[in-house]
């Protein structure tokens, strides 16, 4: 059996367009809307994937404010068994603050009899791209950490971890407990039912107030690079156009043999 804790964070949608606050400290969702990132939900199905192969458990984890309930229930709707949310203000939270909040539940969880094998996260956070949580928390937990990884297989109290990395694929062999980090592009998001949303609505959310003294970020200001320079030419008007476009096209390759 293997019981699986997995962490996610309310993030600002990355498809929209990239605005800062006023302070250029965070990047401002208001207008984009909130979500999990695409790393997230990857972990999330892997850890789905992974507990119901053994009759374990997921629970799923965020640092956060109220507002995280959105993206706990969206985890709980694709098959987590539980959530855990620990309340904070995560604006003035950095991935050392994080890291300390997830371990204390860990620890936590522990003194009670629950034992998660594998704690996975994203790889990086979709905001402010820190790349930092995972391997802080595997030396709080004291236990390996893996980053970058696609799939999991889980037996006999070892994980095998499959990632990409420059020179292709990279394979991992590790005792559990174990912290990783997950990239997507190795498992297909799961979607919910209307059973799996209804089920959701009902599952039990367990919140913690964070009680810590934050450290922060260290953050000095973010910035959003001009996008590159762009032309439209244009080719004509109409029937006139034909000609030119015919050109173009030729010069691409399109309908060639």
């Amino acid at each position: 059996m293997t019981d699986v804790l997995v962490c996610v964070k309310r993030v600002p949608d990355p498809t929209g367009e990239v605005v800062l606050t006023d302070d250029a400290m965070r990047v401002d969702g208001r207008y984009a809307g909130y979500t999990t990132s695409a790393h997230e939900e990857a972990a999330v199905a892997l850890a789905v994937q992974v507990a119901s192969a053994s009759n374990g458990s997921v629970t799923v984890l965020s640092v956060g404010s109220q507002d995280s309930l959105e993206q706990l229930r969206a985890a709980l709707a694709v098959g987590a068994d539980d959530g855990i949310l620990v309340e904070a203000d995560a604006d003035l939270l950095g991935p050392a603050d994080v890291a300390e909040a997830i371990a204390s539940v860990v620890r936590g969880r522990h003194e009670a009899g629950t034992i998660y094998d594998l704690v996975l996260l994203g790889n990086d956070a979709a905001d402010t791209g820190d790349f930092q949580v995972g391997v802080r928390l595997s030396y709080l937990l004291d236990r390996p950490v893996v980053a970058g990884i696609q799939t999991i297989d889980v037996a006999d109290g070892r994980a095998t971890l499959r990632g990409e990395g420059p020179e292709g694929t990279e394979v991992y062999d590790v005792a559990l407990p174990a912290v990783v980090t997950v990239m997507e592009g190795g498992i297909t998001p799961r979607y919910p039912s209307v059973v799996g949303r209804m089920r959701a609505k009902k599952a039990a959310v367990e919140t913690i107030a964070w009680a810590g003294i934050p450290a922060g970020s260290g953050r000095e200001a973010l910035s959003v690079p001009e996008a590159p320079p762009s032309s439209v030419t244009v080719l004509g008007e109409g029937a006139a156009a034909a000609p030119a476009l015919a050109a173009v096209l030729r010069e691409l390759g399109v309908g060639q043999r």
